[in-house]
């Protein structure tokens, strides 16, 4: 009892507001990445929930990363905060943006986590120092990817659902179409994935392959997905058809498209996404722990096992209303669409990546499913319910900022009082 009554009581609650955001985070932004799967029948709910316990679990502990950024995407400078400000304004931080996602999630409307916590962290900013802590024209390139993610991922959408629909699914013989073209699509899968895993999930490992190296090594993950095609669609031709869906035996090979790309964005999300719960967490007991308030601080298991389990209960509990947005409420969904939609999403993050644009996941899946139903015509989709969206997200960062300059005030007085 002696040790426990000597950690500092901020925290405790540190750790306690992390797990809440981390619960937050699965019940919204894991939510919407599993969304499309579950929208497009491909998995169950209870399914999605054990892929994403498994590779967002994954993605937290094997890529998360031994350092964080103590100030998310380098919003505010930090040279200029104290010790005590840092302390109140990541409490106010965490308990702001996991505020905003649960009040997001209860309206089922997919936000951006890191949108939220960035919000936030500029809130405490500007209350605790002034507006000159806070990084402007990172805000700026923020606000430029409320356009950039759902344009650029609606666009490779569109275009790999046109394909896929051409090639295969308005053909006379879909089934020796997908028979032809199956092994090419699981070699784009899984090229795909080597591009994620190595340009955004194992960032934090530091590997430093340069282009020529990730991309031979992404080549031959792809001719061994090519040879993966050939065994399923081989399992697939000896099943039977539906006699009432021409196409059952041709969705069936999407399935497994489209839950292999699911995987490879929930390692991804894991891996990074998490930081948005500890990195803050990891901001306090560094500056508890000593003076330096340096841009990084190192993360412990301990933590990395409250995001991991955290992500995990709130997409169990919680995820579901997020899940029918994306997956059913903006367009219909079937795998052969899904796929589409959750492979332009994963392209989108290795090129922007790649390119240093900053992306939102969120946003990403959003406009694939947009492209996706575009693709359709425009009465394929529910423009409400996109109207809804788009207006969550611009205001997502102004009230996140609002809600953490009352929390900021809130622990200040709590632990100074």
């Amino acid at each position: 009892m002696e040790l426990i009554s000597e950690i500092p009581i901020a925290l405790w609650i540190a750790g306690a507001l992390a797990l809440y955001m981390a619960w937050a985070i699965g019940a919204n932004d894991v939510a919407n990445a599993m969304g499309t799967s579950v929208g497009s029948g491909a998995l169950t709910v209870w399914g999605a929930i054990l892929v994403a316990a498994i590779f967002e679990v994954a993605g937290a502990f094997f890529a998360g990363g031994h350092v964080t950024d103590t100030v998310r995407k380098g919003m505010l400078d930090v040279s200029l905060v104290d010790r005590d400000q840092l302390i109140y304004g990541m409490l106010g931080s965490l308990a702001a943006a996991g505020t905003l996602l649960v009040g997001a999630t209860r309206f089922g409307l997919p936000v951006s986590t890191t949108h939220s916590i960035v919000g936030a962290i500029v809130g405490f900013g500007v209350v605790s120092v002034g507006p000159e802590v806070v990084n402007w024209g990172k805000i700026g390139q923020i606000v430029l990817s409320w356009l950039t993610s759902p344009l650029i991922a609606g666009v490779f959408a569109f275009v790999i659902f046109q394909i896929t629909r051409a090639k295969v699914l308005d053909t006379k013989n879909p089934v020796a179409q997908i028979r032809k073209l199956g092994p090419i699509f699981f070699f784009l899968v899984f090229f795909i994935i080597g591009l994620v895993t190595l340009f955004k999930g194992l960032k934090p490992l530091k590997l430093n392959l340069d282009l020529t190296e990730a991309l031979l090594g992404s080549t031959l993950l792809g001719f061994i997905g090519a040879g993966v095609g050939v065994f399923f669609i081989r399992r697939v031709e000896l099943g039977r058809e539906d006699p009432k869906h021409r196409f059952s035996r041709v969705e069936k090979i999407f399935v497994v498209l489209q839950i292999l790309t699911a995987c490879a964005i929930a390692f991804a999300h894991g891996s990074n996404d998490v930081a948005n719960a500890i990195g803050p967490l990891a901001a306090i007991t560094s500056a508890i722990s000593s003076a330096d308030l340096g841009v990084k601080a190192s993360v412990s298991p301990w933590m990395l096992a409250i995001g991991g389990i955290g992500i995990v209960f709130g997409l169990a509990t919680w995820g579901y209303r997020v899940m029918e947005t994306v997956g059913k409420r903006i367009t219909e969904l079937t795998p052969s669409r899904g796929f589409a939609a959750q492979l332009a999403a994963a392209t989108t993050i290795v090129v922007a990546s790649r390119l240093g644009i900053p992306v939102s996941t969120t946003h990403t899946l959003v406009g694939a499913v947009l492209g996706v139903g575009l693709a359709r015509g425009i009465s394929a989709l529910d423009m409400r319910v996109v109207g809804k969206i788009i207006a969550s997200w611009v205001a997502t960062l102004p009230i996140a900022a609002g809600l953490s300059m009352f929390f900021y005030f809130f622990f200040k007085g709590l632990l100074t009082g």
